[in-house]
């Protein structure tokens, strides 16, 4: 892997991480109002939703650490 792959790597590590952070917060206000409305079932899945994004960004994290520090 080249210098400028390497780098382009560790850009996109660190949008989708961030990205699932963007939604995983989304989902966890969305699933706050679907508990406002009665709708507690609904409530659990999207926070369902929100514990997979934070769970896929765990090995997004370990991708990015083992890539060493940018330049």
């Amino acid at each position: 892997m080249d210098r400028s792959d390497r780098e382009n790597l560790r850009v996109l590590l660190e949008y989708w991480m961030k990205h699932n952070a963007e939604h995983a917060g989304e989902f966890r206000e969305w699933a706050e109002k679907a508990r406002a409305i009665g709708e507690a079932e609904v409530h659990d899945e999207l926070m369902g939703a929100v514990a997979a994004l934070e769970k896929a960004n765990e090995p997004l994290t370990r991708a990015l650490r083992r890539l060493g520090p940018g330049s």
